[in-house]
């Protein structure tokens, strides 16, 4: 079984560290890595990290995190930026940017504010989300960062989150979020510790392999030269 880790913060001004925490991550079992990137990145920074994973042995996979402040804003953002990531993550930071996530084609990823205490993947989000190509993202070391009230509300949220998702047939992504190589985790490990918000050892192997290897199958296949529409392609 592949694994992949869709969200490992690299610091990108920092290709020393990057490097150590590319290649913990290929230690410790993942074959595949999405590093959030600033949208008007240069080609050779992308280049530089993508050869530093080749090193490694791990697909480098692009990815853009938008946090945008209304629905015009995220509109805008994915008309500009969508094809030039293979994953685009939105942090749902109000209900009606939540709405419009969970339902836009062009959005692989929802995730929402750690430490807020009013979350938005509703049962009305993960309606929408199913019928889109949207999928619910767990970071693992904002488990490991947060204590006491902060950690154990999160964890109620979360429970009723996946409950939600499973509901609805929404798949779920566990990313590791990581900043450093101390939060770096092995796959299995991180599987383990989701019993913590009532997700089963099946799903949760899936979260980190299956489910975040078919969004970047999916959009690489978009970005393909021959792609025109979804079922038809130039030969």
């Amino acid at each position: 079984m592949k694994f992949s880790d869709l969200h490992l913060r690299v610091p990108i001004n920092d290709m020393n560290q990057t490097r150590r925490m590319i290649a913990k991550s290929s230690e410790l079992g993942y074959s595949q890595i999405g590093v959030p990137l600033p949208s008007g990145i240069k080609q050779d920074v992308v280049d530089q990290l993508r050869q530093a994973s080749e090193e490694f042995s791990v697909d480098f996979v692009t990815r853009l995190d938008l946090a945008p402040k209304s629905v015009n804003e995220l509109l805008g953002s994915l008309r500009r930026f969508r094809r030039r990531f293979e994953v685009v993550s939105v942090l749902c930071g109000s209900k009606p940017l939540a709405r419009q996530a969970a339902k836009d084609h062009r959005v692989d990823m929802l995730s929402f504010p750690t430490e807020s205490r009013k979350r938005f993947f509703d049962w009305a989000e993960a309606e929408l989300a199913s019928k889109s190509s949207a999928t619910l993202e767990i970071e693992m070391s904002q488990i490991m960062c947060l204590e006491g009230f902060l950690r154990v509300n999160f964890l109620s949220c979360l429970r009723r989150e996946v409950a939600r998702a499973k509901s609805f047939g929404v798949p779920v992504v566990i990313s590791s979020g990581a900043t450093e190589v101390l939060l770096l985790r092995k796959p299995q490990d991180c599987a383990s510790l989701t019993f913590l918000f009532d997700m089963d050892a099946p799903l949760a192997l899936e979260a980190l392999s299956r489910n975040p290897y078919a969004i970047v199958e999916r959009n690489r296949v978009k970005q393909s030269p021959g792609y025109v529409v979804p079922g038809v392609r130039i030969i």
